[in-house]
């Protein structure tokens, strides 16, 4: 009988293939399990076996006789237990016998064998002290079976041989298995060793120059391949918490700058959104998934590093210690410079990067704080992002930040945070100015270029798209310019509202005068609707007399403004503002600063030179007398800003040069202390003034006035060079001021003292000439020294 064929046959390796991945996962998931439940049953019967011979030696074993007892005790104690026992006259011989018998061994039986001390123990009086540590219980070293891993076998000529290999064990499991067995040993404390200082400074130096390098390796290495090296940065991060007193302070310094400096590099120049979870469940390429991870770690650790710079900011506020004592309070000032110094410095070069926000909001507090560097610190990084902000995104969010501030303070904060306004670029020039920025204009090939270069098909090609960039060009400047408009309007809406909050509530506010020279900057931007308004509310503050003169001159100064705009379609008569300026025009003088004299300037060249068609030629004749009178007060670059200032209103006002003729030309008589220049009569008087000025010490002042009797020609021997005649008077004031000059009038030698002061010319002036005022021109007035009046000979005074 033939035996039946086995029907069911060995699946193929194309069937095994084809087995459901479920399977196998399903297949090794239970081995793993099947693993780990072995070794953990393992480790559980250890841990029971350890602790049982623990308890064996910790326990104290209790014999059942006691032979250190007093006999009398004894003796007490039988007899109370024969009393308790049954009579022996019940019981026969025998039975009585039998019941000694045992127990005598029920006290051998019974005892605990582990006990290190026997019954009898006089019998043993001098066993040695080894037999006791015979009687403690073994622990039994208990080796693990290993588990093998049953590889493909080999076929050799003797047969198939099975291959096998032992499971890897975790190491670090061994080593807590191994701790736990050791006994403890004692530890010696060795005497620490005191160092000298020269010593300490030597190890400090050291272990200095360690942590310098370690920074340096792994910024190194991060900046020459960010994506593989991005775990490095939390490396480098947890320096931050260096706990070594020595250079705690410096390293985590050198760790915040060298971090932020990281940042600035291998940031990239758009903003990191999160993944969404359809984005993360779809299969992209190796290196889309490698930039994926170097973007969240980069956001991650950025937001790390964040939170550690206001840690520190926060800590230094609220001179709060740490618990560990590494780094002392007064060491938390320096730590607080440098984290600010780091947040101004991604302020300005990451405002397109995430949590830009988040920095803003730090840093605006920051800008009213008490200690005076952090502050202008802050206020100088702001002022920077305003000024290179083309799109004006950044700008909107740190005006919103700022002015909630402002408010929440109740108008008590520094003025350096409103004055941060002005440099917010917010011009219509400079809009049009960067939408060419953006949007450089690309240079097409022309149909000569194309035909030497170019094959027919290519022609074609490029002309289509040149045709589609134009197209495209076109859309995102109109997009960008719509962009810019609309977000420098949210922006001036915000930057009003303050300004207008702190007029109508805070007029006595130190922030006055920033605001007034804010709405003088903006005013041309100015709904036409508060026009009315806002002219009330300056004449009013000028009138209260609670201004200072800087403060009055930014209120005219705001009103021309507002008229030279929008202003002009207004019939609006701002003689009380001319007014104003005429009647205070002699509080500058050389005894006080220049501040105002700049501002001064700028007001006469919006009144007069800008509104010379509503001006009257009485009024331009009263200014230019004030003003040649005023020339001889102050000092030279003011002079020389005010000549300047003359020239053009003789330049924009032709019949004014009546004023150089001494004949009158009309009824009355001038009156220079009266307040109103239109009824002043300036066309009868002349500008002896330019006499005196044209000896001055100073040659450019000498120049203006010769040029000025002359009638202030453009062209002959007394018109003035391209250089002072092409320049405004507000940058002739800038370029001759006190900071600048370096004048030294020619002088004969002489060793004194005085002497060395009056060479230095402008400075002499500057600081000794209200003494000199008061203690030669007075009634009392001595005699001049002579070297001052061998001055004033050589120099033509």
């Amino acid at each position: 009988m033939k035996a039946r064929r086995n029907k069911k046959q060995v699946p193929s390796f194309r069937k095994l293939l084809k087995t459901s991945k479920v399977k196998l996962e399903n297949k090794l998931k239970n081995k793993q399990f099947k693993q780990q439940s072995t070794l953990k049953k393992y480790r559980k019967e250890q841990r029971k076996l350890r602790q049982a011979v623990k308890d064996a030696v910790s326990r104290k074993p209790i014999p059942l006789e006691d032979p250190k007892k007093k006999p009398g005790k004894r003796i007490e104690r039988e007899e109370e237990e024969e009393e308790e026992a049954l009579p022996l006259d019940m019981m026969d011989e025998d039975d009585l016998q039998l019941l000694k018998d045992l127990g005598q061994r029920a006290s051998f039986l019974t005892r605990d064998l582990s006990s290190s001390e026997p019954v009898h123990a006089k019998k043993r009086k001098h066993e040695r002290v080894i037999d006791k540590y015979e009687k403690i219980p073994r622990t039994l070293q208990t080796v693990p079976e290993k588990e093998l891993i049953h590889l493909l076998p080999i076929k050799d000529k003797s047969g198939i041989i099975p291959q096998t290999r032992e499971k890897p064990v975790d190491s670090n499991q061994d080593e807590e298995d191994q701790e736990e067995m050791e006994p403890e040993e004692e530890i010696i404390e060795e005497p620490i060793k005191e160092l000298t200082l020269e010593e300490h400074l030597i190890e400090r130096k050291k272990k200095l120059q360690e942590k310098k390098m370690h920074i340096a390796a792994l910024a190194s290495a991060i900046l020459s391949d960010p994506e593989s090296n991005i775990k490095k940065l939390k490396e480098l991060r947890s320096m931050l918490m260096e706990q070594d007193p020595d250079v705690a302070v410096t390293v985590r310094k050198l760790v915040v700058v060298s971090l932020m400096e990281l940042f600035k590099d291998i940031t990239p120049s758009y903003k990191i959104r999160p993944l969404t979870e359809a984005e993360k469940s779809t299969k992209i390429r190796k290196e889309t998934q490698k930039l994926r991870e170097f973007e969240e770690g980069l956001v991650s650790q950025y937001k790390f590093y964040l939170e550690n710079l206001e840690q520190m900011v926060k800590d230094w506020k609220q001179r709060k210690v740490k618990k560990s004592n590494v780094i002392s309070l007064k060491a938390y000032k320096g730590l607080a410079e440098v984290a600010v110094k780091s947040l101004c410095e991604l302020l300005v070069a990451l405002p397109h990067f995430n949590f830009h926000n988040n920095i803003i909001v730090l840093i605006v507090p920051l800008m009213n704080d008490v200690s005076k560097s952090i502050s202008e610190m802050c206020c100088e990084a702001v002022k920077k992002l305003f000024k290179q902000d083309k799109l004006g995104q950044a700008s909107l969010g740190v005006i919103k930040v700022i002015s909630g501030f402002v408010k929440g303070r109740n108008y008590e904060v520094r003025p350096e945070m409103l004055k941060t306004f002005l440099c917010l670029r917010i011009k219509e020039v400079e809009v049009k100015k960067d939408t060419e920025d953006i949007n450089k204009p690309k240079k097409f090939m022309t149909f000569k270029e194309k035909r030497k270069t170019l094959s027919r098909m290519q022609r074609k090609w490029k002309k289509a798209e040149e045709k589609l960039e134009r197209e495209l060009r076109e859309a995102e400047a109109s997009e960008s310019t719509e962009k810019k408009l609309k977000l420098h309007t949210e922006t001036l809406n915000i930057v009003f509202v303050t300004y207008f909050r702190i007029l109508k509530k805070a007029q006595r506010s130190p922030l006055l005068p920033a605001v007034l020279e804010g709405l003088a900057k903006f005013a041309h931007l100015i709904n036409v609707e508060f026009f009315d308004d806002l002219l009330v509310v300056l004449h009013s503050l000028i009138e209260s007399g609670d201004l200072s003169y800087q403060e009055s001159l930014h209120c005219v100064q705001t009103a021309f403004h507002i008229l030279s705009g929008q202003g002009d379609v207004l019939n609006i008569d701002p003689m009380k503002f001319y007014t104003h300026l005429y009647k205070t025009l002699f509080k500058l003088h050389a005894g006080a600063t220049n501040e105002g004299v700049e501002i001064v300037l700028q007001c006469l060249d919006v009144m007069l030179t800008k509104r010379r068609k509503q001006v009257s030629q009485q009024r331009a004749l009263a200014f230019i007398k004030r003003l040649c009178t005023l020339a001889l007060h102050v000092l030279p670059n003011s002079s020389i800003g005010i000549l300047a200032t003359n020239r053009i209103l003789m330049h924009t006002f032709p019949k004014t040069d009546l004023l150089l003729d001494n004949e009158s030309q009309g009824s009355g008589v001038f009156l220079p202390e009266l307040d109103e220049p239109e009824y002043c009569n300036a066309q009868n008087t002349a500008l002896w003034e330019l006499h005196a000025l044209r000896r001055h010490y100073h040659p450019i002042v000498q120049r203006f006035a010769a040029h000025l009797i002359a009638g202030a020609p453009s062209e002959g021997s007394e018109a003035l060079k391209p250089e002072l005649s092409r320049r405004s008077a507000t940058e002739l004031f800038e370029a001759y001021s006190m900071a600048a000059m370096t004048f030294n009038p020619p002088v004969e030698s002489s060793n004194s003292k005085r002497k060395d002061k009056v060479l230095q010319g402008d400075s002499f002036l500057n600081e000794d000439l209200n003494q000199l005022i008061k203690k030669y021109c007075s009634e009392d007035a001595t005699p001049l020294p002579l070297d001052f009046t061998k001055y004033l000979e050589t120099s033509q005074w």
